[in-house]
């Protein structure tokens, strides 16, 4: 369990709805569906209408929606948790194993995920 990150680059956007810290999320500010490509992960709480920044390149923290192994390549669950990629569009890879509802380090991969 790790809050480390290193983010590259980071961009604001507003919030559409109540976020929560390490969530997936969309262009448009809102958590990004179970399987669906986003832009990157919420850094602080947020309510709706509120600015956000969102880290979209580097490492990142990312909350586990279930258990994730080291180094497997990780898409977007409910809630905007990130899960072991399966049939998903995978999002990021993950640096350290992640345990289910707990914040973990990850590599945001940008470049397999278009904005939604």
């Amino acid at each position: 369990m790790s809050t480390q990150k290193l983010p590259v680059l980071s961009v604001t956007r507003k919030a559409t709805a109540a976020l929560t810290k390490y969530q997936y999320i969309t262009a448009s500010g809102a958590v990004a569906a179970a399987g669906a490509a986003g832009i990157g992960l919420v850094v602080t709480d947020a309510d709706s209408g509120d600015d956000i920044t969102v880290d979209v390149l580097g490492t990142s923290t990312a909350m586990a929606g279930a258990a994730v192994a080291n180094g497997a390549r990780l898409q977007v669950g409910t809630g905007g948790k990130l899960i072991t990629a399966t049939t998903g569009v995978p999002v990021a890879q993950a640096l350290e194993a992640g345990t289910t509802d707990q914040p973990f380090e990850v590599l945001l991969l940008p470049g397999l995920s278009a904005p939604a």
